[in-house]
């Protein structure tokens, strides 16, 4: 049986009026629970959503578990929900996903209960996940992000925090020579106050060992709370950290899409408090050296929370000329997950 988008009764702040040209959001998943922190990723014309469920906004609870659905008509219909991995001892969260050499899609899981700890599924179509990868990691990041290739293999950027103003956090790559099996840790900067720390970063693959990379940060307020920006010339041996001119942000992820035949970088992110998510395009030849030269956003999709992080978190797969954009939003109990089918630019 399918979740049908036309069956699900959208907030009152989704009226002809406020939406104008801008999609409506498709939900993926809204059970009662707090259905939360989509991972998005495509397979051919199949699309993958992840996601975890609990409570409330927590990730360690032991009844929060992740799953999967998957689409096959552009998000407007989703398959049964499949269980990828439900430890009744442990809080189970969705982190990060890519593809490997054979286009096979892999998610990174974060288990957090009697012991701390990372795994990688692969799965070929969203339906049978299969666990290739237990890293022991050290530092132990709090989160390990979307998958990428690059240096002849495929590489993630990782960050370690325990979100105190007063703890000392760090940053860094995992490389894998071998399709995710195992994963060598980098650590770029530690010691580093939570003022410095880019978190839940995602990266954009120029070519010519060019990386692109825009993170969130954990300061809020437009007056420090700005996006940073990462950039490798050396397919991420070495790293550049600065800070961009995008403010508009509450502590909430960016989403980077880089088309290769334009030339354009699309940076997507939710303004918590707002109810919008935002696009902003740039060329990524300039912006790459012009970090606070980001143009001002437009808007693409809405959402509504009870409080600011009740909502966020956008993750973008790319299917042809189209972003699927994965967020979700709802109250301190019950939130649910949706997809937004966006034009490219």
């Amino acid at each position: 049986m399918f979740l049908s988008a036309c069956a699900f009764a959208l907030p009152d702040m989704f009226s002809p009026s406020c939406m104008a040209d801008v999609q409506l959001p498709m939900p993926v998943e809204s059970k009662p629970g707090y259905n939360a922190w989509p991972m998005i990723q495509c397979t051919g014309d199949r699309l993958i959503c992840t996601y975890s469920r609990g409570s409330g906004h927590s990730i360690s609870e032991g009844r929060r578990d992740a799953f999967a659905r998957v689409s096959t008509d552009g998000g407007k219909t989703w398959g049964e929900e499949t269980v990828v991995t439900a430890n009744p001892d442990e809080g189970e969260v969705m982190i990060g996903r890519g593809l490997d050499s054979s286009g096979a899609a892999l998610f990174w899981v974060r288990s957090i209960g009697k012991r701390w700890h990372h795994d990688l599924y692969r799965t070929e179509d969203g339906i049978r996940f299969v666990k290739i990868s237990s890293p022991k990691l050290d530092p132990m990041p709090m989160q390990i992000t979307d998958v990428f290739a690059a240096k002849k293999g495929l590489m993630c950027l990782w960050f370690a925090t325990s979100y105190s103003k007063d703890g000392r956090s760090s940053w860094g790559t995992l490389f894998s020579a071998d399709d995710g099996a195992t994963w060598t840790q980098k650590t770029m900067e530690s010691d580093l106050p939570l003022s410095d720390l880019p978190t839940e970063p995602s990266v954009a693959v120029l070519g010519g060992g060019r990386l692109l990379c825009v993170a969130r940060t954990e300061v809020p307020g437009e007056k420090g709370g700005r996006q940073f920006q990462l950039t490798s010339v050396d397919d991420g041996d070495t790293w550049r950290k600065e800070r961009t001119n995008i403010g508009d942000i509450r502590i909430s992820t960016p989403s980077l899409v880089y088309d290769g035949k334009s030339g354009l970088v699309c940076n997507y992110y939710y303004e918590r408090g707002k109810g919008m998510v935002k696009r902003r395009t740039a060329s990524a030849e300039r912006i790459f050296t012009r970090p606070l030269e980001w143009p001002e956003p437009a808007i693409v999709a809405y959402g509504r929370e009870e409080r600011p992080h009740d909502a966020g978190n956008v993750n973008v797969a790319v299917v042809g000329d189209t972003h699927f954009l994965a967020y979700y939003f709802g109250t301190r109990k019950d939130a649910a997950v949706y997809v937004v089918p966006v034009s490219s630019p």
